[in-house]
């Protein structure tokens, strides 16, 4: 058995810190003669062991064998900062002790403005004690007399405290210092007191709950466990923007060519992710005209940086590839086409290390001026049409999330001929797309598109086995790394799609929806559901989702009740009803004793006191 006492307040002076004494509650447990053990051992957990934030814990044995827990919280900021302990810790207590110091106003306005109301709402018969602690500075006695006021300048009187016992209907101390009358006589006495009330009545309730529990000596009704736990999906990360960064460097699909002003060569791109997150790209590969974007500062930014070269005679041209060559692009600007590398690494991989790429330009160009102005030019080719610059301060923007997201992205261009070098033939239907993209997220469609085989060299992909429905879910992935299904049905096609071209992440996401889904689902509405569970999982199984087919058997078993009526539960192999039979939920042994209380109950023709 245990007793719990909560202290609330500050009983130190705040004007002789210096020779104050400790504190109340250290003090009586390091003196109390009903408390065992000395001081060093008693308090040793204000220091090393019991970690509270709000409360300062300290535990004792007393009367022998009862376990006396005290927690201490001196500051209302504290107590206030964590305010589910501190409200827990108040409403299970036995007995709680409000202190302050009789020559520090601002202790006890503290405890009368702050602690009082919120003892007030989870009070419930607890015992209250106020000790007011010190001996007042102003006068050689203290007075007695509720009708002084000779200290209410500066200090605490007697009638305040007693009033403020009045509003608790607490008992009302006065420990002019802590010493061993005042501390085990005066306070101890009355500490005790409560103690021992305390003792008894828990004594009282416990034995009524004995006598509660042994007045029904029949058969006791079986007790339902828990059921199993349900295996735990862990998600994928994303890789999203480290796949478009290799994009940059694996010089895949390339359609563009960027050179200096002496025409060499300086990289390679790609215009689709380009223009995915710059409308100076847009109207560089005429994506959109000036009349879509009407902004001059795009527009004159175009022309002062770029310039494309159809030029047969340009060097090099007679070596390029006769089908579909990349577009050739001439960087105006010497410093800016200097950096062009750094850059496009930026913009590749989302164009928000700002920090990073002004560090990156600042080793190449010594010149500050310099830097500046090819960091001015990055802002200009990443502005959205018709706004003030809103990357003036790219600090602000280092922590957030990639320019994909918030501006021009690739969605913009999912299911849109613009730029597209792949068409897809569906279900007699055709869907434009780019292999830029392709490539750089789906390894399957890299391996296509960069082999010896038909797609490698063909414009138009047949696809079979997937609907266009789903094929474009896919797709939609591919472009933005997310999707939404419709439903559990939809999410299955999609995870058998993603198995098909082996995304495994994709995978992750479907099987983490349809679980979600079937989690929400009440009962009711999985009895009386047309989905076959039996044949999800069975498609699990054979697309090789063994995190899905898994979670599959457990909820089936979880809801044995509910699957084992339906048809087909008796579609599931020899394994898994084995499996079933052995995890469900409730278990067979449970039923049987339910059984048979059931029958005891009425051949006793009794009332259950349980029920």
């Amino acid at each position: 058995m245990s007793i719990h006492i909560v202290a609330l307040g500050n009983e130190g002076d705040a004007f002789h810190q210096d020779n104050r004494p400790s504190g109340l509650i250290r003090t009586y447990l390091g003196r109390s003669p009903l408390v065992s053990g000395d001081e060093s051992s008693l308090l040793l957990n204000a220091t090393s062991t019991v970690a509270r934030p709000v409360f300062t814990e300290y535990q004792a044995s007393a009367f022998g064998n009862v376990k006396l827990v005290v927690h201490d919280c001196p500051v209302w900021d504290i107590f206030d900062s964590d305010w589910y302990t501190s409200r827990n810790l108040i409403g299970g207590a036995d007995i709680i002790v409000i202190k302050y110091n009789v020559n520090d106003k601002f202790s006890f306005h503290e405890v009368k403005d702050n602690y009082i109301p919120v003892i007030k709402r989870a009070l419930n018969s607890v015992p209250v004690i106020i000790a007011a602690v010190g001996t007042r500075q102003n006068e050689e006695l203290p007075c007695t007399c509720p009708l002084c006021t000779s200290d209410r300048g500066s200090c605490v009187s007697t009638t305040e405290g007693i009033q403020l016992a009045k509003e608790l209907g607490a008992t009302y101390l006065e420990l002019h210092s802590l010493d061993d009358f005042y501390i085990g006589k005066y306070f101890g006495g009355v500490l005790e007191y409560f103690m021992i009330q305390a003792l008894n009545q828990k004594t009282s309730e416990k034995m009524k709950k004995r006598k509660l529990s042994s007045s029904f000596h029949g058969i006791r009704p079986p007790q339902l466990e828990q059921p199993e736990k349900m295996p735990v999906l862990k998600a994928e990360a994303s890789h999203y923007n480290s796949d478009l960064n290799n994009l940059l460097f694996c010089c895949q699909c390339v359609d563009v060519v960027f050179y200096n002003p002496d025409l060499k060569k300086v990289i390679e791109a790609h215009k689709i992710v380009l223009c995915a997150v710059s409308h100076v790209f847009m109207l560089l590969f005429n994506v959109k005209s000036p009349t879509d974007i009407q902004d001059s500062s795009i527009i004159r930014t175009t022309q002062d940086l770029f310039a494309i070269n159809r030029d047969t005679a340009f060097p090099g041209a007679s070596q390029e590839s006769s089908g579909n060559p990349p577009l050739r692009v001439i960087v105006k600007d010497a410093l800016f086409c200097s950096c062009l590398s750094d850059i496009l690494r930026f913009i590749y991989s989302g164009a928000f290390q700002w920090e990073e790429l002004e560090e990156d330009i600042r080793k190449k160009l010594k010149d500050s001026g310099d830097v500046s102005n090819v960091i001015e030019k990055v802002k200009c080719i990443l502005k959205t049409p018709g706004k003030i610059n809103c990357l003036r301060n790219c600090k602000t923007y280092q922590a957030r999330k990639p320019l994909w997201f918030y501006n021009t992205s690739l969605k913009f261009f999912l299911n849109k001929p613009m730029l597209a070098d792949v068409v897809f033939e569906i279900q007699g239907t055709t869907v434009p797309a780019h292999r830029a993209i392709l490539v750089a997220r789906c390894e399957v469609m890299a391996a296509m598109f960069n082999g010896n085989y038909m797609e490698a060299k063909s414009v138009l992909i047949p696809v079979y086995g997937v609907s266009k429905e789903t094929f474009l879910s896919f797709l939609e992935y591919l472009y933005t790394d997310s999707c939404c299904p419709a439903g559990i049905f939809q999410a299955m096609c999609l995870l058998i799609c993603a198995e098909m071209y082996q995304v495994s992440r994709l995978q992750h996401i479907c099987e983490l929806f349809i679980i979600t889904q079937l989690q929400s689902m009440p009962s009711r509405e999985l009895a009386s559901m047309n989905l076959d569970i039996v044949d999800l999982l069975k498609k699990a199984k054979f697309h090789h989702s063994d995190c899905l087919s898994t979670w599959l058997l457990h909820f089936i078993a979880t809801n044995y009740l509910i699957f084992s009526q339906k048809p087909e539960f008796q579609d599931l192999s020899v394994e898994e009803r084995s499996f079933v039979e052995k995890h469900r939920w409730p278990s067979n042994m449970y039923l049987k004793q339910l059984a048979e209380y059931r029958k005891y109950i009425h051949s006793r023709k009794c009332r259950c006191l349980v029920m």
